[in-house]
């Protein structure tokens, strides 16, 4: 669930504080607190211990391995909490719904999907042996490496290939000052994009 910064004030009020606190399970406990003992009971469904909540270039993000049907209850449950307790207005279109399964998700450098792996498993009841194949869901994280290639031709340090190219300031080093400068570099990216699932493609830079 995208969470869009695009919301219209009744009167000024700021919802940073509530955005940027770090424990997300005691917002649910706070939520909670809010509607009367009646709801209390439905709305412990929404206490999903799978949802997860993170802030990314001004949208928050919501992901949980809930259904469709709850995800959706949790955008209309939030969409009145925002206008119960910080009188802010926002409509039910600015809240996007994707599911990782049909969409992918790019966030802090990564591409991140669900994708149906195939494999094969052996099974022998007696003297006759069975192949049975399996579509495993698997998350999926990969890197974008034609936007990584030009970040760094931006930066001069390769084309737009990924050929690496030299510099100026760089004329008066010896080969393995230049080496170690290229090697911090590839450090730094590879611990970066470590969580990658397909690291051949990145191995490539």
């Amino acid at each position: 669930v995208f969470l869009r910064n695009q919301t219209s004030h009744l009167r000024s009020i700021s919802s940073e504080d509530f955005l940027e606190q770090i424990y997300f399970y005691e917002k649910i406990e706070q939520f909670l607190e809010v509607f009367d003992k009646d709801l209390r009971a439905f709305l412990g469904l929404f206490k999903d211990p799978f949802m997860h909540y993170v802030r990314y270039q001004g949208k928050c993000i919501l992901a949980s391995k809930g259904a469709s049907f709850l995800m959706t209850k949790w955008k209309y449950y939030l969409i009145h909490f925002w206008q119960s307790c910080f009188s802010m207005w926002s409509q039910p279109g600015r809240f996007q719904i994707n599911q990782l399964s049909n969409h992918s998700l790019d966030v802090l450098g990564y591409v991140s999907s669900v994708r149906r792996n195939p494999s094969m498993t052996r099974s022998q009841m007696l003297e006759n042996a069975f192949l049975i194949a399996l579509a495993i869901k698997k998350f999926d994280t990969i890197v974008p490496t034609i936007s990584l290639i030009g970040s760094l031709s931006k930066a001069k340090f390769c084309k737009i290939l990924g050929y690496p190219i030299s510099k100026a300031s760089w004329a008066d080093l010896s080969d393995s000052d230049i080496i170690n400068r290229f090697g911090r570099i590839y450090r730094n990216l590879s611990h970066y994009h470590s969580g990658s699932s397909k690291k051949t493609s990145f191995y490539r830079i």
